[in-house]
């Protein structure tokens, strides 16, 4: 129950409002002129306690720095990779401009100043959301351990995503670009094109994971590249014994490249644990190395007029089954997409995918009896 306490000084005398907190430690309400408004205060403070709404304004002191790496970043179950990213986005753009500001002053025109002068320093729109989300979270766990009141990031004015028009590589130019690709590397080009995995679904394929009976290969396993500075005990390249989402998958392989990886098998004594696609000592491929040293080579030395990512393989292995006429739900199912919505972005993708719906639509209106002249029926 609120209580006042009366206070005598040079001054005069004056009254302190006191109340208990959920933990049932005795806080002041603040010092009045008057009994009746101490009391008046304490009662207030003491129906907040009540209600479950009091906050302790003390606990907001704590700077930005100090609450994400002592309270939010702990506190969060990720993989190491995405791990590394927060830490990324912290040192580069949230620690420089929030850091060393209390929790409680940070205020919604902050996070829109942020907002501003990332997109006018080139931060696409993309990364300001992509960004802004895990600033969000932040804010979202520092109101649920009350060391605020209420999300700065709520109702952020954030700039318009346009969606880039992206080309599809086609069979005669992923032709091209692999025969360009240095021969220890090209088999796995063509298993990254013919499966559409993953970059670390690819790196982790072991012999193990192909049933040559059943001409099929489970993903199963991925490997994850962290930097040198987040990877946990010095180790960079992290084997996990799941793919993205968690997931297992099984597709089948066509019979030439089952050939193809039987051969490299034998040639290579590989045993049922080693890597399919690893360097010379055995070990993961860093994607960075392979882009640079020989992918980004074959794709200029292929003529081609735009970039080509390695990630692109995976687009072009979907844009092309969807052209030849499979279903979405099985290529969803071999792409390992969560969400039917991931796939449906791959249809017509490919340059004359809309030429042959003209030819499609023209076969079937060829084959209907003409319309009477000046006649619409509209029934």
């Amino acid at each position: 129950m609120a209580w006042v306490i009366e206070r005598r000084g040079a001054k005069g005398t004056s009254y302190m409002g006191c109340y208990r907190d959920p933990a049932g430690k005795q806080r002041s309400a603040g010092t009045f002129p008057t009994s009746r408004a101490a009391e008046r205060a304490a009662c207030r403070e003491e129906l907040k306690v009540n209600d479950g709404q009091w906050h302790d304004t003390t606990h907001g002191k704590v700077t930005f720095r100090t609450y994400v790496e002592t309270a939010w970043l702990p506190s969060r179950h990720i993989e190491p990779s995405t791990l590394a990213g927060y830490q990324s986005y912290l040192n580069r753009q949230f620690y420089p401009f929030f850091g060393s500001m209390p929790m409680n002053k940070i205020l919604p025109s902050h996070i829109q100043e942020w907002v501003t002068t990332a997109a006018a320093g080139g931060l696409s729109a993309s990364s300001i959301r992509k960004y802004h989300m895990m600033l969000h979270s932040v804010f979202r766990r520092a109101v649920r351990d009350r060391i605020i009141t209420f999300n700065p990031c709520e109702e952020t004015e954030l700039p318009k995503v346009v969606t880039q028009r992206r080309r599809t590589l086609t069979p005669d130019e992923y032709r091209r670009v692999l025969a360009a690709v240095p021969d220890r590397y090209r088999l796995m080009v063509q298993v990254a094109v013919e499966t559409g995995l993953r970059w670390g679904e690819l790196i982790a394929l072991r012999p193990g994971h192909l049933d040559f009976l059943h001409g099929t290969l489970t993903v199963e396993e991925t490997i994850v590249e962290v930097p040198k500075r987040a990877a946990p005990n010095g180790q960079r390249m992290i084997v996990k014994p799941y793919p993205k989402d968690n997931e297992w998958r099984r597709m089948g392989l066509r019979p030439g490249l089952l050939d193809q990886l039987r051969d490299h098998i034998r040639d290579h004594e590989l045993g049922t644990d080693d890597l399919l696609c690893a360097t010379r000592d055995g070990t993961p491929i860093s994607r960075n190395t392979f882009r640079t040293r020989a992918w980004a080579p074959a794709v200029k030395a292929s003529g081609l007029d735009f970039n080509v990512r390695i990630h692109d393989l995976r687009h072009a292995h979907a844009s092309w089954l969807l052209a030849g006429g499979a279903d979405l739900k099985s290529v969803m199912d071999r792409m390992g997409h969560s969400q039917i919505q991931t796939t449906q972005k791959y249809l017509h993708a490919l340059p004359d995918a809309d030429q042959r719906n003209l030819d499609a639509f023209t076969r079937i209106a060829d084959t209907q009896p003409a319309a009477s002249q000046g006649v619409i029926d509209e029934r």
